[in-house]
């Protein structure tokens, strides 16, 4: 019977989303190349074995649009007979490129397989594909929803709002996590994950010593009069503190058979057990992790007792303070070595780089299984189940 297992997993640092930023200077297909050149290096293996590199890009557009995987892989080397392609599950996009390219293992059609993804968001920013774009939705759409929906800073308010959550919950939520990001960058927990580059070793975007009195002088970050009006329940909560950072980077995950990996003298790290895509209001947006992460326990036939340790995408703290009440999550398993509202959020990769930071510390920990999820634009989420070997 197939499986499909991690062999390795490797990211870079990563850098802030800003023209000073440490990681600006490199072009998109360069920054995804480095990580691809890292898992082979890492692992030794020969890169013509790789059936397909799948790549994960939120912002298909300029220097990362016309299929940027592909070129990725022949900067990185690869022969040309290694074929890629690209993929879009907005946030969860590399997360979905490892379930596609786990699944096609499984499926045999695939014997060894990449799962990359990048976004320089420095370079090509947030929003980038849609400019320019009279209208987006069509009619079909726009008769379902006629009063639109919002930007996702406002779902993240609106999610506040409905679960009651208080600014100093989410200031409170948001600390912790740069706190926990600067804890195991000094203790070294984020080194076998690492592939550093132009100078950078350590994710550029943690601070340290921030308070929770810093935090609450600071202005709400998506206030607008019109959406107040339209939404009187907000309570305007969430700030630069507390939303995930715009960032660049990139990850990789090399995904192959246990019998391949045998017969290559490769150690897997963890076996990818299951896998559920779900979607939900896209007004929200954001709420989909809840009922992603029910669908995968169900398929797993596993409780979340079962869950050592949970890597949930911070998107926002509105966002994962609501699944840990929803789901009764023990928060001292969820992003034991803190999220993207202190490492950042590149939009592209940050499915990949969460697959990745999760695989390492489950060795680190001795966990069996862990659990991935993620929320994505639309009201979508992927989650995922490792089992650690």
């Amino acid at each position: 019977m197939r499986d499909a297992v991690i062999v390795d997993a490797v990211r870079t640092p990563i850098g802030r989303g800003k023209p000073n930023g440490a990681l600006h200077g490199i072009h998109p297909v360069d920054l995804m190349a480095h990580s691809l050149s890292a898992l082979i290096t890492r692992t030794g293996v020969d890169p013509s074995l790789i059936d397909d590199v799948i790549g994960g890009v939120v912002s298909q557009v300029g220097e990362q649009g016309v299929n940027m995987t592909r070129r990725a892989a022949l900067a990185a080397g690869f022969p040309e007979s290694v074929p890629a392609t690209t993929v879009d599950r907005q946030c969860g996009s590399s997360q979905q490129a490892v379930h596609f390219a786990a699944q096609g293992v499984l499926a045999g059609a695939y014997d060894m397989v990449v799962a990359t993804g990048v976004e320089s968001m420095s370079r090509v920013p947030m929003g980038a594909s849609a400019r320019g774009a009279d209208d987006i939705s069509g009619v079909g759409f726009t008769r379902r929803y006629p009063d639109g929906l919002v930007p996702q800073g406002i779902s993240a308010e609106l999610i506040a709002a409905k679960w009651g959550l208080s600014r100093a919950q989410l200031d409170e939520f948001a600390l912790n996590s740069h706190e926990k990001a600067a804890r195991a960058t000094k203790n070294g927990q984020f080194a076998a994950e690492l592939a550093p580059l132009a100078g950078l070793d350590t994710d550029e975007g943690i601070r340290t010593g921030s308070t929770l009195d810093t935090l609450a002088g600071l202005k709400p970050a998506y206030y607008d009069p019109a959406m107040a009006e339209r939404f009187p329940q907000i309570g305007w909560n969430i700030t630069a503190a507390s939303a995930s950072q715009i960032s660049d980077g990139s990850a990789a995950v090399l995904i192959t058979t246990s019998e391949r990996a045998r017969a290559l003298g490769l150690r897997p790290l963890a076996r990818l057990h299951s896998f559920a895509v779900a979607g939900d209001d896209p007004l929200l947006m954001l709420t989909a992790v809840i009922p992603a992460t029910r669908k995968v326990l169900d398929r797993a036939g596993l409780t979340l007792a079962d869950i050592d340790l949970i890597e949930i995408n911070e998107a926002f703290a509105s966002v994962v303070t609501a699944w840990e009440h929803d789901t009764g999550a023990d928060p001292e398993r969820v992003n034991v070595h803190g999220g993207a509202i202190a490492l950042g959020h590149p939009l592209g990769a940050s499915g990949a780089r969460l697959m990745t930071t999760l695989v390492h510390a489950m060795h680190d920990r001795g966990a069996r299984y862990g659990l991935q999820t993620m929320c994505e634009a639309g009201g979508l989420a992927n989650a995922t189940i490792l089992e650690r070997l």
